[in-house]
């Protein structure tokens, strides 16, 4: 199953935090939040699996 765990605010913020996760070797889904809009400017949530939650977040607030 995947996990919310964390909210960004573009798609700019959401590429740079999954680049990230990704070069730490974790599996990263994005999925827009709301109508559809311009992609570049609605809110997207960063998803990992479940069980990766953890140390998903633990790498996200290093950054």
């Amino acid at each position: 199953m995947w996990t919310v765990v964390y909210i960004a605010h573009n798609k700019k913020e959401a590429d740079r935090l999954q680049q990230h996760l990704t070069e730490e070797g974790f599996l990263v889904k994005l999925r827009a939040i709301g109508p559809p809009k311009s992609i570049d400017s609605c809110s997207i949530e960063i998803l990992v699996p479940e069980s990766e939650v953890d140390e998903a977040l633990e790498i996200i607030n290093t950054i």
